[in-house]
């Protein structure tokens, strides 16, 4: 079985930490900066906080994205995922299903509770 060290994990999660710079809620998942943060994108947070790497809940490592509260909303449409980006270099980062789907209108805030994005050991 293979095994990495925490340091390996830890380097490609540190660029979460300290780069990331907004999360958008979208209406698909996004593959790409643009669809992130223009063509898919329901509304954005650009006071983030991502945790330094930890223990994963389960096995490996991971960082928490702190809960999100009195975002705002640029677009009417069903927001499916969110997407971390670092608006500094053009670069998408993390993307993942929000919990539940949910319906927002322009002009009004949205929320996030905390989400945590780890790396498990290799099986």
């Amino acid at each position: 079985m293979a095994t990495l060290a925490d340091r390996v994990y830890d380097n490609g999660l540190t660029v979460l930490d300290t780069e990331a710079n907004r999360v958008d809620i979208c209406s698909a998942e996004p593959t790409t900066y643009t669809a992130a943060t223009s063509t898919n994108t329901l509304g954005n947070a650009t006071s983030i906080s991502i945790s330094a790497p930890t223990d994963g809940d389960t096995s490996g490592r991971k960082v928490t994205l702190s809960a999100i509260s009195g975002a705002s909303v640029t677009g009417t449409g069903t927001a499916t995922h969110f997407a971390i980006t670092d608006t500094s270099n053009s670069r998408l980062l993390a993307t993942g299903s929000l919990s539940a789907s949910q319906s927002v209108t322009s002009g009004n805030t949205f929320s996030l509770t905390a989400v945590d994005i780890e790396i498990p050991d290799p099986a």
